[in-house]
């Protein structure tokens, strides 16, 4: 199998002199394609810090970091752009949804915004309505739905480009548990039957268990 994300001895720090705060020192782990895979770690341990440096969201870190064979750190900004849109997907605790615009809209709206037709979408649109169950929400409006439907709505967003990695901070942290079950279910789904790399950080046991492997960052170290 392929290596889609390599993270090797990366440290991070906030801050300087006496209010220094070196969250990661010398992190290192791989992901395969294909696999489902979940970080985990107690609060402030640098987990969402790794997931935003692997997503290029932070370029200021020591040690490389390579996604889909590209090394992150001597990307310009336009090429790393570029593979944000073509090869990966996020998803956040916050489902960052347009209020004013509907469910097909938000999920169309990166890829319009890439110049895309509706048109072209159309059936890729219809595919991940029917996968994420929001086919009969299409038309409806953000502030219509639950939280879990709000957060199906932002992994179909993030799913319909067809993307390499998704990259997942705490997707059910304002879930309820049984909404908790769906969206976990969900990313189980697209990993099986899409083949989609997955990289969740989480901090529940629960929802760790659905990826196929765990990794755990302990003292700014990964573990696993």
């Amino acid at each position: 199998m392929n290596k889609i994300i390599e993270v090797n001895n990366v440290s991070k720090a906030f801050g300087k002199n006496e209010n220094l705060n070196q969250v990661l020192s010398r992190a290192s782990m791989s992901v395969e394609q294909g696999e489902f895979v979940s970080l985990m770690g107690a609060s402030g341990s640098g987990k969402s810090t790794l997931l935003y440096l692997i997503g290029g969201l932070d370029r200021s870190f020591e040690g490389n970091i390579s996604v889909c064979g590209k090394d992150i750190g001597s990307l310009k900004d336009n090429e790393l752009s570029d593979l944000r849109l073509k090869n990966m997907g996020f998803v956040f605790q916050f489902y960052n949804l347009v209020m004013n615009l509907n469910v097909s809209d938000n999920i169309l709206l990166p890829q319009t915004i890439n110049g895309k037709k509706r048109s072209e979408m159309k059936q890729a649109l219809d595919e991940i309505l029917e996968i994420t169950g929001l086919t009969e929400k299409r038309k409806a409006m953000p502030n219509t739905l639950s939280g879990g439907q709000q957060q199906r709505v932002a992994i179909a967003r993030a799913v319909i480009g067809n993307p390499s990695i998704i990259l997942a901070d705490e997707p059910t942290g304002n879930l309820d548990a049984a909404s908790t079950k769906e969206i976990m279910e969900l990313f189980q789904r697209l990993n099986k039957e899409k083949g989609l790399t997955i990289l969740q950080v989480t901090h529940s046991e629960q929802c760790a268990e659905y990826g196929t492997r765990i990794v755990r960052i302990e003292d700014g170290k990964t573990i696993g």
